[in-house]
């Protein structure tokens, strides 16, 4: 049997409906998560930095107690 074409409309409709919020709800999940990275990232550039300095201090130390 063939569905009438208001059914089949109606239905193309729904679909669309509910294809639109799984974007905005997967495209939201992504932002938070794009969120996320960008502190993690930071943080790790922080630390990085903070390793940097002690890396420093250590070698400056070494070489102060060498000479």
């Amino acid at each position: 049997a063939v569905a009438p074409l208001g059914q089949v409309s109606e239905l193309a409709e729904q679909l669309e409906e509910r294809l639109f919020h799984l974007y905005g709800f997967h495209n939201e999940l992504i932002r938070e998560r794009l969120r996320a990275l960008a502190e993690v990232m930071e943080r790790l550039e922080a630390a990085r930095a903070e390793l940097r300095r002690v890396c420093c201090t250590v070698e400056a130390a070494y070489r102060d107690l060498c000479l």
